[in-house]
């Protein structure tokens, strides 16, 4: 089979701005479903919904034309442990956005890219400088003023946002480190394969049959929204550099802004606001310091 030669990375930039974008405006719509359902249904069948759906479409994507090789790995454990990270940072988020607001939530899992460059020094032996400690402690500083402990607005669900930061932030190194060595699709695929596997065994325990055609479409979507989210997450990369789009992954809060309010009347208040500007700063921070050639 000829291989299928992908577009130059820095090729057309605007056109990595637009689907990154485009990701952006997809994930919180998806966070919104999220909410609305996480109301009448379990976060572990919302959950189900998702990857299940997510694994569907990848299958049905990448297996006509990679067949079984799709499956094949060659580092079957990192794909598994890889997937578990995946499934529970989709479990905290979800049980935590039910009683957060969505632009809150987004906010404090903004603090993933900074645990990256966190736990990349033990786990990948990437060295982190002074600069990008002091950006890293920034942006925890930042999750504070959103969440607030110890005062009357803190909520333990916080709690579950920050373990979901983390574990995506252990996703994000664990497919760091299977760059390379196996295909792009098969990591996809075995992202949310071992999570669809415990949670359809876990399922039985919390099922409640969706009550109409709305509800059916409004969980089987939110896989489609997932996985068109992350395809275009993938694209803006082939069209552009990482260091280039990636901040405009922080366009989702724009978003979240403009779903919370439409579909819960939920608004930011002053210390969610001034706690994202520090937690994006500081991670805007890592990003143009990460563009910098490093000394030996």
């Amino acid at each position: 089979m000829a291989e299928i030669k992908a577009p130059s990375r820095t090729s057309r930039p605007l056109l990595g701005v637009l689907f990154m974008c485009t990701a952006c405006a997809l994930f919180p719509i998806m966070n919104g479903l999220v909410k609305l359902l996480a109301a009448t249904y379990d976060p572990q069948e919302i959950v189900w919904f998702r990857i299940i759906l997510h694994l569907v479409l990848v299958a049905a994507v990448f297996m006509p034309r990679m067949g079984l090789g799709l499956l094949r790995t060659r580092r079957i454990g990192t794909q598994f442990v890889s997937s578990v990270m995946m499934m529970l940072s989709t479990l905290f988020f979800f049980s935590a956005v039910k009683s957060i607001p969505v632009a809150e939530a987004i906010a404090v899992t903004f603090v993933a890219p900074l645990a990256v460059v966190l736990l990349a020094w033990p786990l990948l032996g990437e060295r982190i400088t002074f600069f990008r400690m002091a950006a890293v402690i920034v942006g925890f500083a930042g999750v504070l003023i959103v969440i607030r402990p110890g005062s009357a607005v803190f909520q333990w669900q916080s709690l579950l946002l920050l373990g979901s930061a983390v574990c995506y932030a252990m996703y994000q190194i664990l497919i760091r480190r299977l760059a390379g060595i196996d295909a792009p699709a098969t990591s996809i695929f075995y992202s949310v394969l071992l999570g669809a596997i415990i949670m359809s065994a876990w399922l039985p325990f919390h099922w409640k049959t969706p009550t109409g055609w709305i509800d059916w479409a409004l969980l089987c979507s939110l896989g489609a929204l997932g996985a068109l989210g992350h395809y275009c997450v993938a694209k803006a990369m082939t069209y552009a550099s990482a260091n280039f789009v990636a901040p405009f992954n922080y366009t989702q809060m724009i978003g979240s802004v403009i779903v919370g309010y439409l579909m819960f009347a939920e608004v930011p208040d002053f210390y969610t606001w001034l706690g994202t500007a520090v937690v994006v700063g500081a991670g805007l921070m890592v990003g143009w310091h990460g563009r910098k050639p490093q000394k030996s």
